[in-house]
């Protein structure tokens, strides 16, 4: 097995999870020199609107499925 499949040999593991925090944020999960995240945008948006349509979409494929009737 290759090394991306959870195969390590015990030396390649931190000592410490500080010493393991190498990937460039700080301890409280901060990005290094105050980077931030822009604006939400249209595209933004659009790709959650479009979520929320496929979620909609597979909803209506499992009432359809299973033959589910709203009883009143």
């Amino acid at each position: 097995m290759s090394d991306t499949h959870g195969t390590h040999a015990p030396d390649q593991h931190a000592s410490s999870p500080a010493a393991a925090d190498d990937h460039g944020h700080d301890a409280h999960g901060h990005a290094p020199d105050g980077e931030r995240l822009g604006p939400v945008d249209w595209r933004m948006w659009g790709v959650g609107v479009l979520g929320v349509i496929a979620a909609l979409l597979v909803t209506v494929g499992f009432v359809v499925a299973t033959g589910f009737v709203f009883n009143a």
